[in-house]
């Protein structure tokens, strides 16, 4: 007999999202433009499922160029046009206007020498937080924080439970539940 492996009980029995839950969310990431990506598509999911956004994101990453920041933020109404025809992705105006204006503003914070790892990582000062493992918040007062300065800069889609659900996907915090085996 085979002991089940515990994981968070959001994991379900998706192949999809287990592989998600047991290889990505919560694992620190210091890849400036993973953490961009994940950004972006964290503002995709608004509204929807992320089960959805996971069954969509090669796709998506298709559609945008690898979410190649210098080549999104190239992008023009013809780009746009095209997105929106696009079934693989969320065929959002907004959401996807949103994406090329964080490409932008992902490129203009590395023009002037800020490093979008070093930036997301200076709110903890470079430290996982770590959940109580018993409940999950909605959002807290650092996502408030942090989802102020990103919309400052202009990011949007950037709620502050956006930006929480980012936050733990790239691991900065660490929400894994009590008895979950990546905890």
């Amino acid at each position: 007999m085979t002991k089940e492996t515990k994981r968070c009980a959001w994991a379900g029995s998706d192949p999809l999202y287990r592989d998600y839950h047991d290889t990505e969310w919560g694992v620190p990431l210091h890849d400036a433009r993973l953490l961009w990506e994940q950004l972006m598509l964290e503002g995709f999911q608004a509204g929807l499922s992320w089960i959805t956004i996971l069954r969509k994101r090669e796709h998506f990453r298709k559609a945008f160029k690898g979410f190649d920041p210098a080549k999104v933020a190239r992008f023009g109404e013809k780009d746009i046009l095209r997105l929106l025809e696009d079934p693989g992705i969320v065929r959002s105006r907004a959401k996807i206007e949103a994406t090329i204006q964080g490409a932008r503003i992902y490129e203009a914070m590395r023009d002037e020498g800020q490093d979008f790892d070093a930036y997301c990582w200076s709110f903890t000062d470079g430290k996982v937080i770590r959940g109580n493992g018993r409940s999950v918040p909605a959002q807290t007062p650092l996502s408030i924080t942090i989802s102020k300065d990103l919309k400052k800069r202009g990011f949007k889609f950037v709620g502050p439970t956006i930006t929480y659900a980012w936050m733990q996907a790239v691991g900065i915090v660490d929400d894994h539940m009590l008895g979950c085996f990546r905890r």
